[in-house]
């Protein structure tokens, strides 16, 4: 008995087509050639096209279903292969938190230098750790990075083993070409890439000026979107403005390199060919992006402002009700209409810890000093809030009047755990040890 497999691909094509599908969570179904998906069944005798048959599982088995990951792709070779692995330096990439420190005082940083020209950085190269807690040993806790590139990883790949990445961009472009297709990646956009997908990563700019931004690893529970509780069915982040790539596949052979990130180690293995060749895939565990401008803004329109958790775009939760690992929160431009009300973030000392970025304009509660590309930490029951600056103005402001912040994108990653700091992050030339003093201009204030 013979199968009718189809038309074969053609030795060194690349099928890249653009296009994305919509929805966070969904079971999506996509093929870049007509039929490659089998119908009723993932792993028939015979695929079309006579292709193998592979399951990416990104949870248990057995794991609920709202829990359940995995995505059956559809190949032209099975990723197993005589892979020798060889173990690769890498002094500025951390993923185990012992050799660290959380000195109880806020800390920030000015924004990294770009990659000079003779650097020749590409996205892998050129990440440096900030701070991080937890382990991926324990498959809990996270790891904060500043990434800067100035070279694509054009023959290279990457799979990171022990994590989910977010990444978040501040300057430059990006291209993240993965075995599930491609995503076009902008400032004030965000991707999510599932833990051990393979992907090459782009800069479609070219390496003028080049590339920077930040990187949250989330050993943890994937992330997932907030239930909105008293908000309602609408607000927030919406699910159909995530964007999953629509399946790409490329069938090239030569010389590459094949990184792989496990237990906070890189790894390199030469591999004879591409592993971005996936034809077809359907399935939950999948990358996707979103645009923070889409973010549907919830404040108040009485007095007082609500806590920072309405800015809530992504949660990875732990195992306390209500308390989550990592917390992915952003403000956006926005009205501020409260009244009699002290209008920038108040004073604060939080049982949890915050790092902060900015990816474009200016902070409202700190409009001196906190920069696009740079980034704070205050670390759990560390006094933080307004400058001095911040607070006169807010204290002479006319709160009749709507306070329109437009120009602003800043995030926030928060988590219960204490973040530990990196000895390269507390040496950076570009961090800021003079930062307390911003607070050094309030005054003692008493009735009368």
């Amino acid at each position: 008995m013979t199968t009718d497999r189809g038309p074969q691909p053609s030795p060194g094509v690349e099928a890249r087509p653009t296009g994305y599908l919509a929805g966070f969570g969904n079971q999506f179904a996509t093929e870049a050639l007509p039929g490659a998906l089998p119908v009723g069944r993932n792993s028939p005798q015979h695929c079309p096209y006579g292709l193998y048959a592979e399951q990416i599982s990104g949870s248990a088995f057995t794991a609920p279903r709202a829990h359940n990951r995995r995505t059956w792709t559809y190949r032209l070779r099975p990723s197993a292969g005589p892979l020798r692995q060889q173990l690769l330096a890498a002094p500025a990439l951390i993923s185990h938190f012992t050799d660290t420190e959380a000195p109880p005082e806020p800390l920030r940083w000015s924004p990294p230098p770009l990659p000079a020209p003779e650097e020749s950085l590409d996205f892998i190269q050129g990440l440096f750790t900030m701070a991080g807690t937890g382990s991926p040993v324990q498959q809990a806790g996270c790891g904060i990075h500043a990434y800067r590139a100035n070279r694509s990883m054009s023959d290279r790949f990457f799979a990171n083993l022990d994590a989910e990445m977010l990444v978040i961009p501040q300057l430059g472009r990006l291209r993240l070409v993965t075995e599930l297709g491609v995503i076009d990646l902008e400032p004030q956009e965000i991707a999510l890439i599932p833990r051990g997908l393979r992907l090459r990563v782009e800069l479609p700019d070219g390496p003028t000026p080049g590339a920077r931004g930040y990187l949250c690893e989330n050993f943890g529970a994937p992330f997932q979107l907030p239930d909105l509780g008293p908000i309602g069915a609408n607000g927030l982040a919406a699910a159909r403005d995530f964007l999953v790539p629509v399946a790409a596949w490329e069938d090239r052979e030569g010389r590459f390199e094949l990184v792989t990130k496990s237990l906070g180690r890189l790894w390199s293995a030469a591999i004879g060919h591409s592993p971005l060749d996936v034809i077809a895939w359907h399935g939950n565990h999948a990358p996707s992006k979103y645009d923070l401008r889409r973010f549907n803004t919830i404040g108040s329109i009485s007095f007082d402002h609500p806590d920072p958790s309405i800015f809530l775009v992504l949660q990875s939760p732990s195992d306390t009700p209500g308390v989550d690992a990592i917390d992915f929160v952003i403000f956006p431009p926005r009205l501020l209409v409260m009244e009699d009300t002290f209008r920038p973030p108040w004073f604060h000392r939080n049982i949890a810890s915050e790092f902060m970025g900015l990816i474009h304009g200016a902070y409202d509660a700190k409009a001196e000093g906190f920069l696009p590309g740079g980034a704070s930490l205050h670390n759990s029951m560390v006094p933080h809030g307004p400058d001095a600056e911040t607070v006169r103005k807010a204290l002479q402001a006319d709160t009749r009047q709507t306070q329109r912040i437009t120009d602003t994108m800043a995030f926030m990653l928060e988590t219960r755990l204490p973040l530990l700091t990196t000895t390269q992050a507390l040496q950076a030339p570009w961090r800021q040890a003079d930062y307390p003093l911003c607070w050094s201009g309030l005054e003692r204030r008493m009735p009368g």
